[in-house]
């Protein structure tokens, strides 16, 4: 069963990923085919050419092909044009196309520029110079032009793409060195149509057949996923005593390894405990230097979690029609995604978000004995309105946080040659990344992880989990605007404040999985 589930899964994300795909190809191209309408033509921005020589000429095609495609093509492939216009007070413009055979003959002994390369934003230009001496006859007068244009002001050339070797070549129209031109290209074609029409419609086939086989799969590894909560290391699952602190029987939460776990129970007496729960116990012994390839050795995982979570953003699509309609998460849905992210908080404490482990993360959306976990409590309702604004607008304020914590610095500047262009780029690394760090170099020094900066990162990833699960779904509660630090989490199985009531469901045994839909 747990096989076919897998399969099932596989070949729904292959699809689904390839439909969605082709799908976006087919409405950009659709897109393209929009802005070509009524004659129009899809064009570059309009820059200025400039070279000492007598023309500019097209860069040689041999590096693409290494021949001229003489045969007729088997279809229209479209049509460029060509604007331009001179840049030289009192001089006309010529523009032509010709195969390049003739136009290296016409140029022979003379100098001119062969265009190499262009860019844009900011416009660079690349130029071959080749010498001659050579003066050339007024371009218009050569009969070997398949289209030309010529003339002062703006002139046109209109050309329908065929087969061959070509050259463009942009002169003064009296052939006098000094070429000077605002030149723009344009591109159209009657494909633009039928391609998007076959994207559309072969996207649309694969992802017919690819989700309902994702979810299924999903569906069958979530059950497998549910079940009894597995054992936390130190935690206290028996009775609750009501008499003083020091006669409670958990007292062993608060004195293992866990910084100011102890604080932070007594802080936590008055603190509702979120539904989702994060926990990661700190290794007592980590090597120094395997942090330094930890991201390679679980790059298994990477490639696993890619997939996963093109998966869990599907089943959040799914579930999002659900709520709308019947207020309920798919219980097995619900699982698979728990079991998604549960996975990935096992890497991240692993390998990059944490690195308070050097025990390797198993290959499963199921709980286990680990000494990272993560779990969400499910919801037997949830609004049908909050669904349609929580992911996006109520959840905003904290997605702005987390992108000011793990999100990298900007650096903007502009361009002394174009004073009106800015530019702007992501560099450094972030604030949460930068811890991690420091708490890497000090490992790699000292060999001991430092305590209060663990709580500090475990602060942090709880926060950003807890907001992972209001973004898809999982929950209506607002996350709260605050760092639960320490290797617990307040509404973790066996953390019970020092004082006042019980949190509820705090010790409650997991609900069973059989009864969800």
């Amino acid at each position: 069963m747990k096989a076919r589930s897998i399969t099932m899964l596989i070949v729904g994300i292959l699809f689904s990923m390839l439909g969605a795909g082709l799908l976006f190809g087919g409405i950009a191209t659709s897109w393209v085919n929009s802005l070509q309408n009524d004659g129009g033509y899809l064009t570059s921005p309009r820059e200025r050419f400039a070279v000492d020589s007598s023309a500019i000429v097209s860069a040689r095609a041999d590096s693409i092909r290494g021949d001229t495609y003489p045969e007729p093509l088997p279809f229209d492939v479209g049509s460029i044009r060509i604007t331009a216009s001179s840049g030289s007070p009192g001089k006309d413009v010529f523009v032509g196309i010709a195969a390049r055979s003739d136009v290296e003959r016409y140029l022979s002994g003379a100098n001119y520029s062969e265009l190499r390369e262009v860019r844009f934003r900011p416009f660079r230009t690349e130029y071959r110079e080749v010498q001659g001496t050579k003066p050339l006859a007024a371009p218009a007068e050569q009969t070997f032009w398949v289209a030309s244009a010529s003339g002062s002001g703006e002139r046109n050339l209109d050309w329908k793409i065929a087969a061959g070797d070509w050259s463009v070549v942009v002169m003064n129209a009296d052939a006098s060195p000094g070429v000077s031109t605002d030149l723009q290209a344009g591109f159209r074609s009657e494909l633009f149509g039928p391609i998007a029409a076959g994207l559309l419609a072969a996207g649309a086939i694969l992802l017919v057949l690819g989700v309902p086989l994702l979810i299924f799969g999903a569906r069958g590894l979530g059950r497998h996923a549910a079940g009894p909560s597995a054992p936390v290391p130190g935690a206290y699952s028996g009775p609750v005593a009501s008499g003083p602190p020091q006669e409670r029987p958990d007292q062993s939460v608060s004195a293992q390894p866990g910084g100011n776990q102890a604080a932070q129970v007594q802080a936590g007496a008055e603190l509702r405990p979120y539904p989702s729960r994060l926990r990661g116990e700190l290794d007592p012994v980590l090597s120094r230097g395997l942090w330094l390839v930890k991201w390679f050795l679980a790059i298994p995982h990477f490639v696993l979690l890619f997939f996963l979570w093109f998966a869990f953003v599907v089943v959040t699509i799914i579930a999002w029609f659900a709520i709308l309609f019947t207020g309920r998460f798919p219980g097995a849905l619900f699982d698979f995604n728990v079991g998604v992210l549960r996975w990935s908080w096992r890497v991240s404490f692993y390998a990059y978000s944490a690195l308070g482990t050097d025990k390797y993360p198993p290959f499963t959306l199921a709980r286990t004995d680990y000494p990272a976990d993560f779990d969400v409590e499910y919801p037997e309702r949830l609004s049908r309105g909050l669904v349609l604004v929580k992911s996006w607008l109520l959840a905003l304020p904290h997605l702005i946080i987390i992108g000011a914590l793990t999100g990298a610095s900007t650096v903007r500047w502009n361009d002394p040659r174009n004073p009106g262009i800015r530019y702007e780029t992501a560099t450094g690394i972030s604030l949460f990344g930068f811890l991690v760090l420091v708490a890497a170099i000090i490992l790699l020094f000292t060999g001991r992880y430092q305590r209060p900066l663990f709580d500090l990162l475990m602060g942090f990833n709880r926060w950003i989990y807890r907001v992972i699960a209001y973004v898809a779904l999982m929950r209506d509660e607002y996350p709260p605007f605050r760092l639960d630090q320490g290797a617990r989490d307040p509404g973790e199985r066996g953390y019970v404040p020092l004082e006042g009531p019980v949190p509820p469901g705090s010790l409650a045994p997991p609900s069973d999985p059989t009864t969800r839909a």
